[in-house]
């Protein structure tokens, strides 16, 4: 069985996941994989779970083959019972593919067997099989799958890992959460690397940060919308957490967007879950929840990244002053709004990005590993140019332009300068404009309604409307206007759904309203009697 996925943020350019768990749950799930998992999680080390499924069926969903797949590293934890298993089996068989073929690290755990067993099929492996081979003895497909399991258990357990039969669990534990501390370091440098120009936004905020280091800092990273900010704060956010200087860590993404639909209570309890590590419904109301916080974790040495604040209400109920947190703890705050973060405050303006670091973003998305060809060298001049530096647009109109031919790209750098003169809404408008009718239908319903709900959620309702939905959604992540987070929900820049919004609003003044998702909409869609004139409208969430 493998192991909920846990993260709060989009991190890694390669892998989802850093550590994909597979193990037999009734053996180990509420002993020893399940403590190794929450020694991950306390580090901050992505972690695919699944331990809710039932193992019933000759096969694994594909989502399960599909995390394999999109995990840096694979901890397989054999038990005496593992063998029994046949989505164990599969999934291991899985993990070694992967290993071959993608460069997977695997490392096996070996928690009440001896290796020799597992590697030769002894004792009670020995058994398992027996009864693998005498229900497939008459089927010539399933033998030759039990002889990829054995095949799949002696190559694991030749790999070097962990014999942890003897010692201490706990030390066991922490030995095995080093080692995978510092596989990811190496995913971080990764990311780092990769992110263009973010080396020196790094360098300017630990700066801010490292001052007085006894002391608790509040440190703010302010600037306009898609210019980076989510991605500093997360990469700074995971490079200290991976350092161990700090008892406990947590990010809130998207604090606007979460508050308005789930309160700032909401917030606040998964704050103090993740920083004392118990979930828990720990207040009713966020009056209770400003006193419980600093009650709570006053003497806890903690970092906190509150992502995407525009209230005043945001920092008071969930990092209203320094004297919440005990000493050495740091808080980084994402906003729009300087006048939210306090003068006593550090504050790091982000600021445009260089012409030839806004060309090297602008060449990864739209021409991805291959060398630019020179036909377009003058064309990608021009989007560069119009882009003014903004990240965002940089990525968006790469990824609209990649694979496509010379008179595609004539046009577009055409739509671009024409907008050249409007705000940033009306140029990612491009992006929206290239896209098929279906596309175009599944993108702004995200952008209205489902922004924050589960990838699953958004293609039962869909599919319902006759819609492809999931090569729809591959669409739109390819072409950067969506993304799925860890948890696999749908996430959406503010200025894309802004951009949606915008678009739908559109159609209203011309007077087909297709999409009301507020309150106000509805109201007067009804007073002033346009109900006959809304076609294929979706009424939703007012």
């Amino acid at each position: 069985m493998a192991s909920s996925s846990v993260s709060t943020s989009q991190y890694s350019p390669q892998w989802k996941y850093i550590v994909f768990l597979s193990f037999r749950g009734e053996d180990t799930r509420k002993t020893f994989t399940g403590h190794l998992f929450k020694g991950l999680n306390n580090r901050g080390i992505f972690t695919f779970q699944d331990d809710k499924r039932l193992e019933y069926g000759d096969s694994i969903p594909k989502e399960l083959m599909k995390a394999i797949k999109e995990s840096k590293v694979a901890l397989v934890v054999f038990s005496k019972n593992y063998a029994t298993s046949r989505w164990c089996l599969d999934e291991l068989v899985k993990i070694m593919e992967c290993k071959d073929k993608n460069g997977q690290t695997v490392i096996p755990i070996f928690y009440d067997v001896d290796p020799s067993h597992v590697r030769n099929q002894r004792e009670s492996f020995a058994e398992a099989f027996s009864q693998h081979e005498l229900k497939y003895k008459d089927d010539c497909e399933g033998m030759q799958k039990v002889q990829g399991w054995r095949t799949a258990l002696t190559a694991a357990s030749n790999l070097k890992g962990y014999d942890i039969r003897d010692g201490i669990e706990s030390e066991n534990i922490q030995q095995i959460v080093d080692h995978i501390s510092k596989l990811y370091k190496s995913a971080y440098f990764l990311f780092s690397s990769q992110a263009v120009g973010i080396d020196t936004h790094i360098e300017k905020v630990e700066h801010l940060l490292e001052k007085e280091m006894d002391d608790v800092r509040i440190v703010g990273i302010w600037g306009m919308g898609g210019i980076g900010k989510t991605t500093i704060a997360t990469t700074i956010f995971h490079k200290y957490n991976l350092s161990g200087q700090f008892e406990a860590a947590c990010i809130l993404d998207d604090v606007k967007e979460n508050a308005k639909k789930n309160g700032l209570c909401f917030l606040q309890n998964i704050l103090l879950s993740e920083l004392l590590g118990e979930e828990d419904n720990y207040v009713k109301s966020k009056h209770v929840g400003k006193v419980m916080i600093p009650s709570r974790l006053c003497s806890k040495k903690v970092l906190i990244v509150l992502d995407d604040i525009d209230h005043s209400d945001h920092l008071e109920y969930l990092a209203g002053d320094l004297c919440w947190f005990g000493n050495g703890s740091r808080v980084i705050v994402t906003t729009r709004n300087r006048d939210l973060i306090k003068n006593d405050n550090a504050i790091y303006d982000v600021s445009t990005l260089p012409d030839h670091e806004a060309m090297q973003l602008f060449n990864q998305h739209a021409f991805k590993k291959e060398a630019p060809n020179e036909l377009f060298m003058n064309l990608s001049l021009e989007v560069v140019n119009h882009a003014k530096g903004l990240p965002l647009a940089l990525k968006v109109w790469g990824s609209l332009l990649h694979n496509k031919g010379l008179s595609r790209w004539e046009r577009t750098v055409i739509k671009i300068k024409k907008t050249s003169s409007l705000d940033i809404v009306e140029k990612l408008k491009i992006s929206y404009d290239g896209l098929e009718p279906e596309e175009q239908k599944i993108f702004l319903d995200l952008a209205c309604f489902f922004r924050g709900y589960t990838k699953k959620e958004v293609i039962q309702i869909l599919e319902s409307c006759d819609f492809e939905v999931e090569y729809g959604l591959d669409v739109l992540i390819d072409k950067s206007l969506v993304f799925i987070s860890k948890i696999d929900r749908i996430e959406i820049h503010d200025l894309m759904q802004d951009m949606g919004r915008y678009v739908v609003k559109l159609q209203k003044d011309l007077g087909e309203p297709s999409r009301l998702w507020n309150a106000e909409d509805f109201n007067e869609v009804m007073v002033n009697n346009m109900v006959s004139r809304i076609n294929n409208a979706t009424i939703f969430n007012f």
